[in-house]
């Protein structure tokens, strides 16, 4: 007999894993619902996240198996309103429940767009402007796809979440260093990267020959790092469950519990291997004296119309 295992067997096994993993998310729901129903609104919570939903256009046509939601880093201060401060870190994130595919739009944070009802100035000045709504509505407008969420986070927060999951373990592709941030810098190759050193590698931009697009890039590396370590633990008791009890103690949303529950079904159901990240590119310019990126709008749209109706991007 083969020692290797059978098509059958296989397959078989494929299905009690996603069984057991489907399972899994539906203990996460039942965590949610019950927190939520625990939680008073009126109880104090020290905003670190806020989870906002957009109103789509019923026009726009848009498989309801796909959900989009844009990642905001906000770069707040100690003491400022994290949803009304210039944004640090900008993905748009498209995910097939269906498929199990997903994509990534780096934006990157200087790009010179128009912002409704205010002109034209650096894309991340829109959540200043008007909050995550008027963001969505920006980067909707600059790729052509709206987001159903807009999904905002201070970066201490983010640091005690990658510290809680026990660090990732990322890919970097070359060598880079900051004086400020990480003045011993990250070695090209397989590195792991605690809650501090994540957020550093996702925010410096000076030190990088690509600047703004590369440190897009790097965040992109960064959530990728994220989803494998979460994907691998899944099945681990208490994982899931501790993770979404700590985040909602922080969380500022009008979702109801079985809203949230379907944006953790979509996170959960996204496969590696089918996630395609892009950086929009552009050219560096000059406006009013100060250095900006001029995005190719060409570009974006073609992100948007290749990955409106299936959450996936042909190529970059």
């Amino acid at each position: 007999m083969s020692g290797g295992s059978s098509p059958i067997w296989s397959g078989r096994l494929g299905r009690l894993v996603g069984v057991r993993r489907l399972l899994r998310v539906t203990v996460l729901g039942c965590v949610l619902a019950l927190v939520a129903v625990l939680l008073p609104d009126s109880a104090p919570r020290a905003e670190q996240v806020s989870l906002v939903k957009m109103e789509r256009s019923a026009s726009v046509d848009v498989d309801p198996a796909v959900v989009w939601i844009l990642a905001v880093g906000s770069d707040a201060r100690p003491g400022e309103n994290m949803s009304r401060t210039r944004a640090d870190a900008l993905q748009l994130i498209g995910m097939n429940t269906r498929t199990g595919a997903a994509s990534a739009i780096g934006i990157p944070r200087d790009s010179w767009v128009p912002i409704p009802g205010h002109g034209s100035s650096r894309v991340n000045a829109a959540l200043t402007y008007g909050g995550p709504e008027l963001l969505g509505r920006t980067v909707g407008d600059l790729v052509g796809v709206q987001p159903d969420y807009v999904f905002v986070t201070k970066f201490p927060f983010f640091q005690r979440m990658v510290n809680a999951i026990g660090g990732i373990d990322v890919v970097n592709p070359a060598a880079f260093k900051d004086p400020i941030l990480k003045p011993g810098g990250f070695r090209a190759g397989r590195i792991h990267l605690g809650g501090y050193q994540a957020m550093a590698y996702a925010r410096i931009r000076k030190e990088l020959p690509t600047g703004d697009f590369g440190r897009s890039a790097h965040q992109q590396v960064v959530l990728r790092g994220i989803h494998r370590k979460i994907r691998a633990n899944a099945d681990r008791a208490g994982f899931l469950e501790n993770g979404v009890l700590s985040a909602i103690q922080h969380l500022r949303t009008d979702l109801p519990p079985a809203e949230l529950f379907r944006l953790a079904q979509a996170v959960a159901q996204v496969e590696p291997a089918k996630v395609r990240t892009c950086v929009l590119p552009g050219s560096i310019g000059n406006v009013g004296g100060a250095s900006v990126v001029l995005p190719s709008v060409a570009t974006a749209r073609r992100y948007g119309d290749d990955a409106r109706r299936d959450a996936t991007i042909e190529r970059c």
